[in-house]
């Protein structure tokens, strides 16, 4: 015996199955075949009869659009797919598995976007002269805004005199004027620093009492008259 034929001797061979396992194993497949042609059948037998509905629609001349009750998404694809194939238009509205359904048009009478609007904001029913109303609102709105911006960018100088005269005044120009002003001699003019009182407030109390006692000593009529040269 050579090498590999003792390696496949001394391995342990799969487990068998027997009888019962094998009959479980078929009737599990059977179950899930029929499931699947149940399925398959429940189906067929609602496409069916969306047909007969959509066709009675058709044939009814005084109904321009049709309301499906709530479906699952399964459901809802056949609809779409069978007003696809009779000409009609179709949409769905509604929360995502507690209350979506499906709505379908005569192509004539096919849906405005408003109409539509109206619908996917959970209206119960598409008013035209309230859509209206709620169109004339906005147009309002839209006229009342382009006002504003019309009155704000009157206000708003197109210029800014920093960048017009930045070659003369400089960038930081008002800034640093801000900060300190620096005196002139030429012009007169007095820096901030020399204009501040450094009294204390009882020096300034003191200076005010003796220029009242110097006020009240003297004579009423003694006044100082300037001396002719």
């Amino acid at each position: 015996m050579d090498l590999l034929g003792s390696i496949l001797g001394s391995m342990e061979k799969p487990p068998t199955m027997d009888e019962k396992q094998k009959k479980i194993a078929r009737d599990q497949k059977a179950k899930l075949e029929k499931m699947k042609r149940d399925e398959k059948k429940k189906l067929q037998v609602f496409r069916e009869r969306i047909q007969v509905r959509i066709n009675e629609f058709i044939k009814d001349s005084t109904m321009q659009k049709k309301k499906f009750e709530a479906m699952e998404k399964v459901d809802r694809a056949i609809v779409h797919e069978v007003a696809d194939v009779a000409g009609l238009c179709s949409f769905s509205f509604g929360q995502e598995d507690e209350d979506r359904y499906v709505m379908v048009w005569k192509k004539e009478f096919a849906p405005s976007d408003d109409e539509l609007m109206a619908y996917r904001r959970g209206d119960d029913g598409y008013d035209p002269e309230k859509n209206k109303e709620i169109a004339k609102q906005k147009e309002q709105e839209l006229i009342e805004e382009t006002k504003r911006q019309a009155e704000h960018k009157k206000m708003t100088p197109n210029t800014n005199y920093r960048e017009k005269y930045e070659h003369l005044i400089g960038k930081d120009a008002a800034i640093e004027a801000a900060k300190q002003t620096v005196a002139n001699k030429s012009y007169g003019f007095v820096s901030s620093e020399n204009k501040k009182d450094t009294r204390t407030i009882e020096q300034v109390m003191a200076d005010t009492r003796a220029k009242r006692q110097l006020q009240n000593t003297e004579p009423a009529g003694n006044s100082k008259i300037p001396k002719k040269d």
